[in-house]
């Protein structure tokens, strides 16, 4: 994130959770109904990605309002200082109902994953993201989730599977399975861990046991202090890939 982006990041929290909301249009391949926005709060303007509840798709393994793990996940992102979920709230009043809102990120839509491993320069951001994944349990990150904009930062959007108690990680970010985690990473972690009430501010998104069990991986990938190795005996890929 450039300088000038970390300036504005609290204006742009203000425009998303008090801006109107203009809809400009549906956005295509989502498999719920997913909005892009205009969000404007006095002389400011944001893109935003509006998923409201009513367009969610049922699910027999995740709740109602997945659209509330989108918050929860910008809000770990923070809590862990990484800035790689774009600034999301949750809006009450939106056009179609509650709903998240997020940043929209302007990006090189013909980079995701598989391009952005082949440079070594994008394998940090990766490994960050991919601890996330680890610690969220990210039942979803396709390929094209990770985007990198205009200023060499990579972005993990499309966060709303996430964060279930049961083990559940599918992701496309092999390539680092059984490496060390770096140690940044672990810092992190641990002083997330070391702080009580570092989580509290989830608990309006996430039920008790979603935190307690988030604690746990947070623990485990202390422990192991290397990244996992998939399980032969489990599907660990999502569908599609990208």
């Amino acid at each position: 994130m450039s300088e000038d982006e970390r300036s504005q990041a609290p204006d742009h929290l203000k425009v998303l959770a008090k801006g109107e909301i203009e809809v400009i249009g549906r956005l295509p391949w989502s498999s719920n109904r997913t909005f892009m926005t205009r969000c404007v709060s006095g002389d400011l303007e944001l893109l935003a990605v509006y998923k409201p509840g009513r367009g969610e798709r049922k699910l027999w393994d995740f709740p109602p309002c997945i659209y509330r793990r989108e918050v929860a996940a910008f809000e770990l992102s923070e809590i862990l200082g990484w800035e790689i979920v774009p600034q999301t709230v949750e809006r009450e009043d939106a056009p179609y109902g509650p709903g998240s809102l997020q940043r929209f990120v302007t990006a090189d839509f013909s980079e995701h994953h598989f391009t952005l491993v082949e440079d070594e320069t994008n394998h940090d951001g990766l490994r960050t993201i991919c601890a996330f994944d680890v610690v969220a349990n990210n039942a979803d990150r396709k390929s094209g989730h990770c985007l990198i904009d205009e200023d060499g930062h990579i972005w993990a959007i499309d966060n709303g599977l996430s964060f279930h108690r049961q083990p559940k990680l599918r992701t496309v970010i092999w390539e680092f399975a059984g490496e060390a985690v770096p140690e940044r990473v672990l810092v992190d972690l641990q002083r997330v861990l070391d702080d009580t009430k570092a989580l509290d501010g989830m608990r309006y998104l996430l039920t008790g046991g979603e935190i307690e069990a988030l604690r746990q991986r947070i623990r485990g990938l202390l422990r192991a202090r290397r990244f996992p190795v998939p399980d032969p005996d489990t599907y660990h890929y999502p569908w599609p890939l990208v």
